[in-house]
């Protein structure tokens, strides 16, 4: 088995609360973080891997890295002890010891032994491709199970949060209700301020829910007040109050379980969630989540979601298997390693929603938000980084998320000849492009080509080439009169300014009018992309003199990790000869520093995601590199922040080979699936 072993810090919190040093053993790796609760940009918790081992006194993070305050307290037999997040010292709490932690692509998992007992924390976050109200429910669940049980052991668990999960810590209000046997707090903002964020990206708006169910057998208590009271309460009494203080800035809400005496396993599960009925302001009318078609408020929401626990659940168990079988048989055990730890990432930056007025589900969208880059809305060079994964797990989406953009592109509010960048500058403010904000002319008119025909192909649908013919028709214009020679512009590589006559974005170009002429069986379009695409490689014009790589520009001697033919490879297009291939298969290797391939020669950084397009263009010992490297990436242990896909691949002056650069949990992950995508589309749904 393959694990990570690592030691437990000793008498961390003095006398009052032990740290037994026992070694623990994290499967498959330990990962740079681990996601909790990844459902929404707003919902968004995430352990640091390097917490893992002392869990019991680690504090749950928001993807911005701002801590949360959610704790775990179990007692057994009357002795209390911390499973996860209290980090300061509570009189007769003793810190239980981890064993050891897992992740697959829907769960993150910790083993830790309390006294005699052995308690599992199960952190789900349902991935549900092709069922879009399940997708849509704001909720994740963690479930605490107890086992080891040999005689008769009186068990209690108990978990509470507060308001650092609302936006406004220092300003929030709290209320309980129920729902049947489900039980419901809401945490809100006092002054909310909607379509807003804070300085860490958390929602000014909205609501905080936690919740759980009581079972037969087991007793629920609840109570809301000052965090060391309401602890020590249940520490004291094994049960809480029934009483709700007034919110205070150091308040909880709490929920706790008496299971009684038990003499065989149990298991209780709790659900928190983040809730905005108005969601997304799109074009000044707001749009909420496509769930409040059928559960309008959220207690009957969230309860919905506990009913639905044993089939969320056997579906991320089917999730969980296709991911690493299907990660196994395109690369082995490192690619499905990336593969699991990619998914919720992916899907977490991303809600489906409906007009909030007529609830209408055949209304469906799809916002992303461009997480810790500049968080625009709908980028499509953000989309088009993820398309991979759509192609496999759920083509729809590539509609849902396109159809807000084709709406606005189609509309008297844009009027350029190519195709948007995005439609909103900050998120989840769907209210337009801002002239001043970022153009990528190229780049963005040959992405909509390319995921629209991969749309059609994962589906054989024709209603967007139907619907926007148009727009299509004037997007491939666009290429075919400024592909061959991009003038000064952005490409999806911002970070390298604007830049006359990329290679780049001339394969982007090449790739994008191949893809049209192929959807709308125009060879003229065709033509046109495979006439670039050898001026490129056999004409020498972008690359060597030798053709042994392509340049970052036309006439330049810096080479490029080129990676925008990989729709040529994923269509069968034709468009680059095996020779084209066969040499950056032969280079990459060559030019590889400690920690991996750099985006050009004279960088010091690179991307996973341009990076797992390339392993899906290359063959042989490059593909075993890129691979390699990706997953030392996330195994290196030293870093502790969601999967960042720019990281440090030699030392620089900034960071370490093998350090993350910059983002941190961005949906822009879905091309790590690039390799897996080859073996064909729908591959969920087979």
């Amino acid at each position: 088995m393959r694990c990570f072993k690592g030691t437990l810090p000793q008498w961390i919190w003095g006398l009052t609360l032990l740290q037994v040093v026992v070694t623990a053993s994290f499967t498959p790796l330990l990962p740079p973080s681990y996601p909790l609760a990844v459902r929404s940009p707003y919902l968004s918790a995430w352990l640091p891997g390097n917490q893992a081992s002392s869990l019991p006194s680690s504090s749950p993070q928001f993807w911005y890295g701002n801590n949360l305050t959610w704790s775990v307290i179990v007692r057994v037999d009357g002795q209390a002890y911390s499973l996860f997040g209290v980090p300061d010292a509570l009189e007769g709490v003793q810190a239980a010891t981890v064993t050891g932690g897992t992740f697959t692509s829907t769960h993150s998992t910790f083993m830790l032994t309390a006294g005699s007992k052995n308690f599992t924390l199960d952190f789900l976050s349902p991935v549900s491709p092709t069922n879009l109200l399940r997708q849509s429910l704001p909720f994740a669940y963690l479930t605490v199970s107890v086992s080891g049980i040999s005689h008769n052991n009186s068990v209690q668990i108990y978990s509470d949060i507060d308001s650092s999960w609302t936006g406004q810590p220092d300003s929030a209000a709290w209320k309980f209700s129920k729902n049947s046997t489900t039980s419901v707090f809401q945490l809100n903002p006092v002054a909310d301020a909607k379509f807003s964020e804070n300085i860490q990206n958390q929602a000014l708006w909205g609501e905080t829910v936690y919740a759980t169910r009581a079972s037969r057998g087991n007793t629920l208590s609840y109570a809301s007040g000052p965090l060391p009271a309401i602890r020590s309460q249940f520490v004291a009494n094994r049960s809480l109050s029934n009483s709700h203080a007034e919110w205070t800035p150091d308040g909880v809400v709490a929920f706790t379980h008496d299971l009684g005496t038990i003499t065989e396993n149990a298991s209780v599960t709790f659900a928190i969630g983040h809730v905005r009925e108005q969601a997304i302001n799109y074009l000044g009318n707001a749009q909420t989540g496509y769930y409040r078609a059928i559960y309008p408020n959220t207690t009957s929401a969230v309860s919905h979601f506990f009913d639905d626990y044993a089939d969320a659940a056997d579906e991320a168990t089917k999730m969980d298997t296709l991911i690493q079988k299907g990660g196994e048989f395109s690369y082995g055990t490192n690619y499905s390693d990336i593969l699991a730890l990619s998914l919720r990432q992916i899907y977490g930056g991303i809600e489906l929603t409906i007009p909030d007025d007529t609830l209408d589900t055949g209304e469906a969208r799809a916002f992303i938000k461009e997480i810790s880059s500049d968080g625009n809305i709908n980028t499509v060079d953000v989309i088009y980084a993820s398309f991979p994964i759509f192609y496999i797990l759920s083509p729809d989406y590539i509609r849902l998320l396109l159809r807000p953009i084709f709406e606005y592109m189609d509309s008297s509010n844009y009027t350029q000849d190519y195709a948007v960048h995005d439609i909103g500058t900050q998120y989840p403010n769907a209210t337009g492009h801002d002239p001043k904000g970022e153009i990528m002319p190229v780049e963005e008119s040959g992405n909509i080509l390319i995921m629209t025909y991969a749309y059609e192909l994962a589906t054989n649908k024709t209603d967007i080439s139907n619907t926007y013919s148009p727009l299509l028709r004037k997007y491939a214009q666009y290429l075919e009169a400024h592909g061959k020679y991009p003038e000064e512009q952005l490409s999806l590589n911002d970070a390298l300014g604007k830049i006359a006559n990329q290679t780049n974005l001339a394969m982007k170009a090449a790739s994008g009018l191949a893809s049209y002429g192929h959807m709308t069986s125009q060879s003229n379009y065709t033509n046109a992309g495979k006439s670039i695409a050898d001026a490129l490689y056999n004409g020498r014009l972008g690359t060597d003199p030798n053709g042994t790589y392509f340049t970052i520009q036309y006439g330049s001697d810096t080479w490029f990790l080129v990676y925008n033919h990989y729709a040529d490879v994923l269509f069968s297009l034709d468009l680059f000869p095996e020779e084209a291939y066969n040499a950056t298969a032969a280079f990459y290797p060559t030019v590889r520093k400690p920690a991996g391939v750099a985006l050009d020669a004279d960088l010091n950084w690179g991307q996973t995601n341009w990076q797992g397009f390339v392993a899906a263009t290359v063959t042989g010992e490059a593909r075993d590199m890129f691979i390699a490297d990706l997953h030392a990436y996330i195994a290196n242990g030293l870093n502790g922040v969601p999967f960042s896909d720019r990281y440090w691949v030699k030392d620089s002056t900034a960071g370490s080979a093998g350090d993350f650069f910059a983002f941190r949990a961005r949906p822009a992950l879905g091309s790590h699936y690039a390799l897996m995508a080859l073996h064909g589309a729908n591959q969920w749904s087979h």
